[in-house]
This record gives C-alpha cells, sequence and structure tokens, in this order.
C-alpha cells in the first residue's frame, strides 16, 4: 500500500541512534516526535504503509509484556516491516550463559533494528556496546522504560493540549517503576511543571529522579495522601509492583495504599494515566469517565512507537 496518508515533511533526525534512556532526548528530539507520533495516527488510521517494507525488527523480551510487545510488533507490521522474535530468558541462548553483548551482536545480523526487554537494570547500556543496528530499551528492570514515557508525553498533550505548565501528580510506586522515572525525565524538558508524588515513605521518587528535577529547578512536593494529588491535570496512577519486592510481606502491606475511585475524579478537569496493567489500584467505575484516559494511552503506544521506528530508520 502506497504511503499516501502521511506527507513526509523534511526528515527530523534524533540526536540519538540507540534508545536507552529518556534522558538522552533533547527537546528538539521529542517535539519531533510528538509530532511524527501524530503524523502516524492518520497512517494507521488509513491503513498503514509500506514505508519500512523490507526492513525487520528484532522483538527480544526476556521478561513479561504484552502492551510493549504488542504495540512494536504493530506498529513495525503498520509500516510495512516483519517481525522476528525471542521471549523468555529460559527460551534464549541467555539461558546456556551467553552474555547480553553476544546475543545483540547476533541479532544486528538478522534485523535492520532491536527492541529488547530484560529483567536487569543496566542491561540496555550493555546491549548497545555491541548493537550495530539501532536499539531500543524496551525496560531494563527497575531501570527506564523510555518508550513508555514517550507515548506518555504523547498523551498527555493529545489530552491537555500543551506539554508546558501543566501540574502532574505520580501515585502508587514511585520507586520501582521505571515509567514515572522516564516520563519525569522527559517532563523535565519542558516548562513550569510542578510534581506531586503520592506514595508510602518506602516508595517515594528515588535521589536519581529528585536531584535530576532540583538540577533543572522544577517544583515538585511528596506526600502519602492521596486527596493531596486530586487538584492537578494530570493524575498517573501506577501499580505496586510484585515482582520488585524481595520481601512478599512488605509487598502484601502496601498493595493495596491507594485505590482511585470514580468519586475521586468525576466531574473533575484531571486526565487520568496508567501505564497498565493494573490490579486494583483503579476501580473499574472509573473506565466510563471522559477523563479516564489509559485506554487511549496505551493505542498511542502503537502510533509513537511508530515514529520512533521510521525516525531511528531514517525514514521519516
Amino acid at each position: 500500500m502506497p504511503f499516501l496518508h502521511y506527507n513526509k515533511p523534511q526528515k527530523m533526525p534524533l540526536s540519538f541512534q540507540h534508545l536507552t534512556s529518556t534522558k538522552q532526548l533533547t527537546r528538539e528530539d521529542m517535539d519531533g516526535i510528538l509530532k511524527v507520533a501524530l503524523e502516524m495516527e492518520k497512517v494507521r488510521d488509513n491503513g498503514g504503509s509500506d514505508l519500512l517494507k523490507g526492513k525487520v525488527l528484532a522483538s527480544l523480551f526476556y521478561e513479561p509484556s504484552t502492551r510493549t510487545r504488542m504495540s512494536f510488533e504493530s506498529a513495525m507490521h503498520r509500516l510495512g516491516g516483519s517481525v522476528i522474535t525471542a521471549e523468555g530468558i529460559q527460551f534464549s541462548s541467555l539461558y546456556k550463559g551467553e552474555t547480553i553483548q553476544d546475543t545483540i551482536s547476533m541479532a544486528s545480523q538478522y534485523a535492520d533494528i532491536i527492541v529488547m526487554r530484560h529483567p536487569e537494570q543496566g542491561s540496555a547500556d550493555l546491549a548497545v556496546e555491541t548493537a550495530s543496528v539501532p536499539f531500543i530499551n524496551a525496560g531494563d528492570g527497575p531501570g527506564q522504560h523510555p518508550t513508555q514515557g514517550i507515548l506518555d508525553m504523547v498523551t498527555i498533550y493529545k489530552e491537555r493540549g500543551t506539554l508546558d505548565g501543566i501540574n502532574v501528580t505520580m501515585v502508587g510506586d514511585l520507586l520501582y517503576g521505571r515509567t514515572v522515572h522516564s516520563l519525569s525525565f522527559l517532563l523535565g524538558l519542558y516548562n513550569d511543571i510542578t510534581f506531586t508524588f503520592v506514595a508510602p515513605d518506602a516508595l517515594q521518587m528515588p535521589e536519581k529522579v529528585t536531584s535530576y528535577l532540583d538540577e533543572k529547578g522544577m517544583k515538585y512536593s511528596t506526600t502519602s495522601n492521596l486527596e493531596d494529588g486530586l487538584d492537578s491535570d494530570v493524575l498517573y496512577m501506577t501499580r505496586i509492583q510484585k515482582e520488585r519486592f524481595a520481601d512478599s510481606s512488605q509487598y502484601e502491606k502496601l498493595k493495596d495504599s491507594y485505590i482511585l475511585q470514580g468519586s475521586h475524579v468525576k466531574d473533575k478537569d484531571i486526565t487520568v494515566m496508567h501505564p497498565l496493567p493494573r490490579v486494583n489500584e483503579i476501580s473499574t467505575d472509573v473506565d466510563a469517565l471522559p477523563n479516564a484516559a489509559y485506554f487511549r494511552q496505551a493505542s498511542n503506544g502503537v502510533i509513537a512507537r511508530m515514529a520512533l521506528l521510521a525516525m531511528l530508520l531514517k525514514q521519516a
């Protein structure tokens, strides 16, 4: 199918070849990705294109994933490319003792671009040591999840009409939550952002994020009370992540710390987001409210990743 619905502007080069962290992005990078993603929405909604025909994506998921993996693979298919996959460490050569660097060297021979999720923090940095094709980090343990942060930025822009001058509340597992870390770094590129961090004391935002915000001179406050964060423009809920706890009793103690009810946000001008999957931190009575954006957010994952694939392969 010809690429009828994408009026190709002058190509927007990114400042990086591999994407491991949102801290790599400049505001110009993010603005460019946003512009291309909005064009890709038209492409997706009109049946796709052959922009990446003949290109191959290696989809390496060594930790469970539904939305991220499916949206990457959907993005590649919608742009006319193809996908080869590997999943689960127990089914890969990593289980035999192969290093991440060797795995990526091998995958670089088979594909034009690689996306990898791995349970170990820092695995993405090891991967780019030997990647000879563009590499995208799809989550490295409690480290970063840059493409989630990017799709979250696309969602905020679509829902609020701007990325400057907004108040953002983040709730839940802020210590281990790589999605909120990635999003915080990206929001730090914009002007007049105010953060409210709502979490139990044991799960508050780590120093690597707060020190970055301090360097940027950005305003933030911390609290353990959900009610303190309900006057924001964006309410970003996260689940308490059982898989990040070495002590299961601590997880049981904290897992139901925050449960957002429809009554909390009904008739409020606040956009409710969640990277999904949710467990019980958002009641289903929120789903039907017009400001419940989390399923639209998941849909935006496809167009954001279409933009990244096309731009990293220098086709947009």
